[in-house]
């Protein structure tokens, strides 16, 4: 199976272009198609976007047999808000839409053992997807145990991935459903082929 995957922004991108998901992917077989597309922000993902329709087409015209989104949900998680979110993106056939429950940096949160080492000390987070501002959250933490913030979402990304982090680790994590979701909905695409 080949995909293409597009994303709102640098952070998200930073942790699918790691070693570690590549990993992942081939060992579900899957195949990523040219690099993860940054939109640039959540505007560039709507239906009346049409960068988005450009980069859907790029995708597809590069062989992506599916293409997978993921995107923050950036609000409190309801069924109606997670509704509402994936009816805004633009969709097309073979197209699957993942939101990050509150932000991706939740899933950061949920990886005990990367913060851990991040944070010099035994870090354990028992609901990372229902802290708001998770993002924030982080910089707060990261103040409190080595007396830096994070002024760079980016660095923070990097030093996230260059420390451990993985996907499939945060979706261990019993109160993280959306990245668990996020790898099932790569299972599924990978055994459509099988």
């Amino acid at each position: 199976m080949r995909i293409g995957i597009i994303v709102e922004g640098d952070c998200e991108r930073i942790v699918l272009k790691s070693i570690a998901f590549r990993n992942y992917l081939a060992l579900k077989k899957i195949e990523l198609v040219d690099d993860i597309i940054n939109m640039g922000g959540k505007g560039n993902l709507t239906q009346s976007s049409k960068r988005m329709l450009s980069q859907v087409q790029t995708l597809r015209d590069l062989g992506a047999d599916h293409i997978v989104v993921l995107r923050d949900l950036d609000e409190p998680e309801s069924l109606e808000s997670v509704a509402r979110i994936k009816a805004e993106i633009q969709r097309a056939d073979n197209m699957s839409v993942c939101l990050a429950i509150q932000e991706l940096e939740a899933w950061f949160l949920a990886d005990s053992a990367t913060l851990s080492i991040l944070f010099n000390t035994a870090f354990y987070c028992e609901k990372p997807q229902i802290i708001n501002k998770p993002a924030i959250h982080l910089s707060e933490l990261r103040m409190t145990y080595i007396q830096r913030g994070i002024s760079d979402k980016k660095g923070f990304a990097s030093a996230m991935i260059n420390n451990g982090f993985t996907i499939e680790r945060a979706a261990v994590h019993p109160n993280c459903p959306s990245a668990r979701y996020f790898l099932s909905t790569l299972q599924t695409i990978a055994s459509a082929t099988i």
